[in-house]
């Protein structure tokens, strides 16, 4: 993996504090000028390190977010826990680390919902659900790969939504939602398992020829 160039680094670095200064300034040159300032970072170089765009400034956020996620979920906090726990608490974990920025993540979407940056969305919500069930220990390649990741990406997309409007204390409400929205998952995963049948194969043959195409 080659390293991250200096104004990688320097995006990296950035990003979360330009997510928790957007609550006030929106996702602006402001954002970046108050993060900047409060890391002690030329603003300049802030302003050439970070995108121009709303949308592109999102998704950089975002991919910290991921970053910072994957960081806390080390193979000893995971080994002990089963594969509900796993999900559930990649959720919450996310959740924790958007919580400063929160009304930020609801311009965030509002932004993201409009027609233009609706495929940014799509990739956003599918590599945020890739990550999550790679960081739980997900190896599938078949079918699976692609059913486990649009039921988490709408188990997210939905507590997101509900947490966003959330005030009772600790998100209690929220943390009940997403309990219930596992339990769906689960045992839609069950009866995956239970489902053997011709249509299937097909499926999972056709979805793995699209991932990996033939040579």
């Amino acid at each position: 993996m080659e390293s991250p160039s200096p104004l990688e680094k320097l995006r990296r670095q950035l990003a979360l504090a330009v997510g928790e200064n957007a609550v006030f300034d929106g996702w602006t040159k402001a954002a970046v000028d108050s993060a900047a300032g409060q890391l002690g970072i030329d603003p300049v170089q802030a302003r050439l390190a970070m995108p121009k765009t709303q949308a592109g400034m999102i998704d950089t956020y975002i991919q910290e977010v991921d970053r910072a996620l994957e960081a806390w979920f080390t193979p000893k906090r995971l080994e002990k826990l089963k594969i509900r726990e796993r999900i559930r608490g990649l959720v919450w974990r996310r959740l924790e680390i958007m919580g400063p920025a929160r009304e930020a993540n609801r311009r965030g979407l509002a932004i993201l919902a409009l027609p233009q940056n609706l495929p940014l969305a799509l990739r956003i919500s599918w590599r945020s659900a890739d990550l999550m069930w790679r960081i739980a220990g997900d190896t599938s390649t078949d079918f699976n790969h692609y059913t486990k990741r649009m039921t988490l990406g709408a188990v997210y997309g939905s507590t997101l939504l509900v947490w966003l409007d959330d005030q009772s204390e600790g998100w209690a409400d929220t943390a009940a939602f997403l309990d219930r929205r596992i339990d769906d998952v689960m045992k839609f995963e069950k009866m995956k398992v239970d489902w053997r049948g011709s249509e299937h194969l097909s499926v999972s043959r056709f979805l793995g020829r699209l991932r990996y195409p033939p040579r």
